[in-house]
């Protein structure tokens, strides 16, 4: 019998790095003069809406898809995911050639939906105010010899999205700067607790800091609870890609330990960072991808005189919602 680690290491987020080489884009880590004079500090602003699929989320799963055997490839790989990770799970799977089977909200965004089908993914819809996509999940997988692809509480996930840090490091040691502090947008926490492990290990000065949805702030608030709290999922959010219901068992108990401060975000507050990054940044922001951005857009953060890094961690909107964005803060 196999048993399956669930430490997360800076060793770990390395050979991922690796392994991921030449699949994955190395995204740009930006700068703009207009953001900086808001805040008083340099903000670097790692693209990863230019990723592939759209958001970082292709990286944790052509890292967990790169350590399946080839028997366990010819199976195939189940994920659960509102749009982003399914993006990511699919496009790696069709790289491999293995059959995708992704359970999705009903009310997930189009786009996203329509992204999942072109890479060949079988999509399971559910209800996600009602119904548990894990439980439905995991049942499928059961019954069809499917190997486990999560969306966030996976060493293998949680390692490939901590390169975002690596190669954000990389490339701020690259114009001789460092962060004081890292803000990443959260939701099941696999991002931050593979981005703070990584900095540990090669900037351990650096603050971790997370920025949440208002209704699905439960991160942070777990963090000072010192247990695992559930938010409301009956609540809407315009951040669907964040909207999980608690963090994760491997990434809370990483969180916890590492991440210094949370801040939370209206969906008024992350809708007009959406715009200014389309009027500034000529880029295409999906909400939950830009509530970094919004946290120090909107001040939440101590930022005078520091160098911040921020996670811009996915693109994928649907038009229609980002019409009605720029309408009213455009």
């Amino acid at each position: 019998m196999v048993t399956m680690t669930t430490t997360v290491t800076a060793a770990g987020v390395r050979a991922a790095a690796e392994r991921i080489k030449g699949a994955a884009v190395v995204t740009p880590l930006l700068e703009n003069e207009w953001l900086n004079q808001r805040t008083g500090g340099r903000v670097l602003m790692k693209a990863e809406t230019l990723q592939h699929g759209g958001s970082f989320k292709f990286r944790g799963a052509m890292n967990r898809l790169s350590k399946l055997t080839p028997e366990e490839r010819a199976r195939g790989v189940l994920a659960w995911s509102s749009g982003n990770h399914a993006q990511g799970v699919a496009r790696a799977a069709r790289l491999f050639g293995a059959r995708n089977v992704i359970v999705m909200p009903k009310d997930a965004p189009a786009l996203k939906v329509a992204q999942v089908k072109a890479y060949g993914g079988e999509i399971v819809f559910f209800d996600r105010y009602s119904e548990d996509r894990e439980a439905i999940g995991r049942r499928i997988a059961e019954a069809e010899g499917l190997a486990l692809a999560p969306s966030y509480d996976h060493v293998d996930i949680i390692e490939g999205q901590g390169t975002v840090a690596l190669e954000a490091a990389e490339q701020a040691a690259a114009r001789g700067l460092s962060f004081d502090a890292f803000v990443i947008c959260c939701g099941g926490g696999g991002l931050t607790s593979g981005c703070a492990t990584i900095l540990e290990e090669i900037s351990p000065a650096t603050e971790i800091h997370i920025a949440e949805p208002e209704f699905y702030d439960e991160t942070w608030a777990s963090i000072q609870a010192g247990r695992k709290l559930t938010a409301d999922i009956t609540k809407k959010t315009l951040c669907d890609a964040l909207a999980t219901p608690s963090p994760g068992d491997i990434t809370f108990d990483i969180m916890r330990r590492r991440v210094a401060g949370g801040v939370t975000l209206s969906d008024d507050e992350v809708a007009e960072a959406v715009a200014w990054a389309f009027k500034y940044l000529k880029l295409v922001i999906e909400p939950g991808g830009a509530i970094a951005l919004a946290a120090l857009y909107h001040r939440k953060l101590p930022t005078e005189g520091r160098t911040i890094g921020i996670t811009l961690s996915g693109g994928n909107v649907d038009p229609s919602l980002y019409a009605t964005i720029l309408g009213r803060f455009g």
